[in-house]
């Protein structure tokens, strides 16, 4: 709710502002473009000054932009790169992962077959018979 305020007390003046330019600014003017030949140009277009200037805005946007994308190349490149080295460690980490689980599952069963073994030997022990100790005499 508050953006659609926000909007309209920016975008209505705006609006405003850009429809009394344009017709404050609606005579014709010729745009020459053959710098040689002032007098009789090879291309000169007549065109209200109102859309002269908004073509020279948007014209200036767009070069901007590009200006402003060619720039942050650098920075594009080094995300992709972080991007990439990011996915490798997560990868990496995952095998490792897994390589622990693994491991303990491992030793948890042999430790599980030591202490069976343990139990084995116990129990053979207690069933067999005592020894007695050689008479002396």
């Amino acid at each position: 709710m508050l953006r659609k305020i926000v909007t309209l007390v920016i975008v209505v003046p705006l609006a405003a502002l850009i429809i009394a330019f344009a017709v404050a600014n609606r005579h014709a003017v010729t745009v020459a473009f053959d710098p040689f030949s002032t007098a009789n140009p090879a291309y000169a277009a007549t065109v209200p000054l109102f859309v002269l200037i908004f073509i020279l805005v948007i014209l200036g946007v767009i070069v901007g932009g590009a200006a402003a994308w060619l720039r942050q190349s650098k920075w594009r490149r080094v995300a992709r790169r972080l991007d990439g080295e990011n996915r490798r460690l997560l990868q990496e980490l995952s095998a490792a992962r897994e390589r622990l689980v693994t491991e303990t599952q491992r030793a948890s069963a042999a430790e599980a077959a030591a202490r069976e073994a343990g139990r084995g030997l116990e129990s053979r022990r207690s069933e067999a018979p005592a020894l007695a100790p050689p008479d002396a005499g």
